[in-house]
């Protein structure tokens, strides 16, 4: 591990850690909509809708888990040049 870091280096850390995050949100946020779609236009109905549901919660969880791995990976090769 290197030693102490400047300040610069660390207030970019925290914004490309802020830009994973939001980004993350976003995405998550619009996987969700996508997949409830059918519950909130009322197509979806008994356990298909907690199906829909379910599904949209996973699959929002994994979209916004592997949008921060990928951005703060790529951040951290960036920095090892």
């Amino acid at each position: 591990m290197r030693g102490t870091r400047t300040q610069a280096e660390r207030d970019a850390v925290t914004v490309e850690m802020m830009f994973a995050a939001l980004t993350g949100a976003i995405l998550a946020a619009v996987t969700l909509a996508a997949f409830t779609g059918p519950v909130l236009a009322g197509q979806a109905h008994g356990a298909a809708r907690g199906g829909w549901l379910a599904a949209g919660v996973v699959a929002a969880i994994v979209v916004f888990c592997g949008r921060v791995g990928l951005v703060l990976r790529r951040f951290e090769r960036t920095g090892r040049r």
